[in-house]
Protein backbone atom coordinates (compact mmCIF):
# COMPACT_ATOMS: atom_id res chain seq x y z
CA UNK A 1 0.00 0.00 0.00
CA UNK A 2 1.53 3.55 -0.67
CA UNK A 3 1.85 5.85 1.82
CA UNK A 4 3.24 9.00 -0.04
CA UNK A 5 3.27 9.46 -3.40
CA UNK A 6 5.80 11.75 -5.63
CA UNK A 7 6.50 12.82 -9.09
CA UNK A 8 9.12 9.83 -9.04
CA UNK A 9 9.09 7.48 -6.30
CA UNK A 10 6.28 5.87 -3.64
CA UNK A 11 6.98 5.01 -0.37
CA UNK A 12 5.07 2.19 1.12
CA UNK A 13 5.69 0.03 4.94
CA UNK A 14 8.98 -1.95 4.94
CA UNK A 15 8.13 -5.69 5.23
CA UNK A 16 10.54 -8.77 5.33
CA UNK A 17 10.67 -9.45 1.30
CA UNK A 18 12.59 -6.04 1.32
CA UNK A 19 15.46 -7.77 3.31
CA UNK A 20 17.84 -8.48 0.07
CA UNK A 21 17.25 -5.38 -0.88
CA UNK A 22 17.64 -3.89 2.06
CA UNK A 23 20.74 -4.89 2.91
CA UNK A 24 22.04 -3.61 -0.32
CA UNK A 25 22.61 -0.33 2.54
CA UNK A 26 22.35 -1.07 5.60
CA UNK A 27 25.64 -4.15 5.23
CA UNK A 28 27.41 -2.08 2.74
CA UNK A 29 30.43 -0.65 3.85
CA UNK A 30 30.45 2.63 1.94
CA UNK A 31 26.92 3.33 2.94
CA UNK A 32 27.42 2.64 6.49
CA UNK A 33 30.40 4.60 6.84
CA UNK A 34 28.69 7.16 9.45
CA UNK A 35 27.31 4.15 11.59
CA UNK A 36 29.43 1.86 13.91
CA UNK A 37 29.58 -0.90 11.16
CA UNK A 38 27.64 -2.32 8.46
CA UNK A 39 24.66 -4.61 9.38
CA UNK A 40 24.57 -8.27 9.46
CA UNK A 41 21.82 -10.32 8.44
CA UNK A 42 19.84 -9.92 11.77
CA UNK A 43 20.24 -6.94 12.04
CA UNK A 44 18.78 -5.96 9.15
CA UNK A 45 15.83 -8.02 10.10
CA UNK A 46 15.70 -6.08 13.40
CA UNK A 47 15.43 -3.04 11.35
CA UNK A 48 12.59 -3.85 9.02
CA UNK A 49 10.80 -5.39 12.25
CA UNK A 50 11.33 -1.96 14.42
CA UNK A 51 9.62 -0.36 11.73
CA UNK A 52 6.73 -2.76 11.63
CA UNK A 53 6.74 -2.18 15.38
CA UNK A 54 7.58 1.65 14.39
CA UNK A 55 3.93 1.49 11.92
CA UNK A 56 1.74 0.38 14.57
CA UNK A 57 2.82 2.37 17.76
CA UNK A 58 3.15 5.59 16.34
CA UNK A 59 1.76 5.63 12.37
CA UNK A 60 4.90 6.12 10.92
CA UNK A 61 8.18 4.90 10.58
CA UNK A 62 10.95 4.76 8.04
CA UNK A 63 8.77 3.49 4.55
CA UNK A 64 10.38 1.96 1.58
CA UNK A 65 11.56 4.25 -1.26
CA UNK A 66 10.12 2.72 -4.44
CA UNK A 67 11.10 4.12 -7.85
CA UNK A 68 8.04 4.06 -10.18
CA UNK A 69 9.87 3.67 -13.25
CA UNK A 70 10.86 -0.13 -12.89
CA UNK A 71 9.26 -0.05 -9.16
CA UNK A 72 13.10 -0.18 -7.92
CA UNK A 73 13.80 -0.29 -4.38
CA UNK A 74 15.97 2.43 -3.72
CA UNK A 75 16.22 2.33 0.42
CA UNK A 76 13.93 4.27 2.75
CA UNK A 77 12.30 7.34 4.08
CA UNK A 78 10.14 8.31 6.85
CA UNK A 79 9.90 9.57 10.50
CA UNK A 80 10.67 7.71 13.52
CA UNK A 81 10.98 8.66 17.19
CA UNK A 82 14.09 9.57 18.35
CA UNK A 83 15.74 10.98 21.15
CA UNK A 84 18.04 13.90 20.88
CA UNK A 85 19.88 14.72 23.79
CA UNK A 86 17.11 13.68 26.19
CA UNK A 87 14.03 15.00 23.98
CA UNK A 88 12.37 12.55 22.48
CA UNK A 89 11.16 13.97 18.72
CA UNK A 90 9.70 13.29 15.27
CA UNK A 91 13.02 12.47 13.48
CA UNK A 92 13.00 12.18 9.44
CA UNK A 93 15.77 10.02 8.47
CA UNK A 94 16.72 8.50 5.13
CA UNK A 95 19.11 5.70 3.42
CA UNK A 96 19.21 5.70 -0.50
CA UNK A 97 21.28 2.45 -2.11
CA UNK A 98 24.73 3.95 -3.27
CA UNK A 99 23.78 3.16 -6.67
CA UNK A 100 20.84 5.97 -7.12
CA UNK A 101 22.44 8.65 -4.89
CA UNK A 102 23.17 12.21 -6.13
CA UNK A 103 19.52 11.73 -8.40
CA UNK A 104 17.57 13.79 -6.01
CA UNK A 105 15.88 10.74 -4.87
CA UNK A 106 16.25 11.45 -1.10
CA UNK A 107 15.30 14.97 -0.98
CA UNK A 108 12.14 14.33 -2.70
CA UNK A 109 11.17 11.59 -0.60
CA UNK A 110 12.18 13.92 2.07
CA UNK A 111 9.73 16.46 1.22
CA UNK A 112 7.25 14.70 0.69
CA UNK A 113 7.68 12.73 4.46
CA UNK A 114 7.95 16.62 5.84
CA UNK A 115 4.69 17.39 4.24
CA UNK A 116 2.94 14.10 5.38
CA UNK A 117 4.76 14.73 9.07
CA UNK A 118 2.70 18.38 8.93
CA UNK A 119 -0.14 17.52 7.22
CA UNK A 120 -1.14 14.19 7.91
CA UNK A 121 0.43 13.83 11.30
CA UNK A 122 0.27 16.97 12.64
CA UNK A 123 3.30 17.59 14.02
CA UNK A 124 4.70 21.04 15.03
CA UNK A 125 8.16 20.11 14.47
CA UNK A 126 10.29 17.60 12.43
CA UNK A 127 13.31 17.17 13.35
CA UNK A 128 16.91 15.33 11.83
CA UNK A 129 19.80 14.11 13.19
CA UNK A 130 23.53 12.86 12.07
CA UNK A 131 26.92 12.82 13.32
CA UNK A 132 29.03 15.82 11.96
CA UNK A 133 31.22 14.17 9.20
CA UNK A 134 27.62 12.79 7.53
CA UNK A 135 27.16 16.34 5.42
CA UNK A 136 25.48 14.72 2.37
CA UNK A 137 22.50 14.18 4.60
CA UNK A 138 22.69 17.22 6.41
CA UNK A 139 22.73 19.03 2.65
CA UNK A 140 19.53 16.66 2.00
CA UNK A 141 18.58 18.25 5.48
CA UNK A 142 18.93 21.80 4.66
CA UNK A 143 17.19 21.30 1.18
CA UNK A 144 14.18 20.30 2.69
CA UNK A 145 14.27 23.48 4.75
CA UNK A 146 15.62 22.11 8.49
CA UNK A 147 17.90 24.76 9.82
CA UNK A 148 20.44 24.08 12.79
CA UNK A 149 18.58 22.95 15.77
CA UNK A 150 21.90 22.10 18.31
CA UNK A 151 25.07 20.29 18.70
CA UNK A 152 24.92 17.36 20.83
CA UNK A 153 26.66 13.84 21.84
CA UNK A 154 25.10 10.95 21.30
CA UNK A 155 27.30 6.82 21.38
CA UNK A 156 29.91 9.12 22.32
CA UNK A 157 30.27 10.57 18.68
CA UNK A 158 29.75 14.26 17.80
CA UNK A 159 26.55 15.18 16.16
CA UNK A 160 24.45 17.85 14.98
CA UNK A 161 20.29 18.15 14.97
CA UNK A 162 18.70 20.41 12.65
CA UNK A 163 15.32 21.55 12.87
CA UNK A 164 11.97 22.40 10.54
CA UNK A 165 9.18 24.50 11.76
CA UNK A 166 5.14 23.56 10.43
CA UNK A 167 5.10 27.41 9.63
CA UNK A 168 8.77 27.12 7.83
Amino acid sequence: MKIIETERLYLRELTMEDKEEWAKVLSDIESMRFYPHPFSEKEVENWINWNIDNYKKYKHGLWAVILKDGDIFLGDCGITMQNIDGEVVPEMGFHIIKDYCKKGYATEAAIACKKYAFEVLNYEKLYSYTILENIPSQKVAQKVGMKLYKYFEKNNLKQIAQVVNRDN
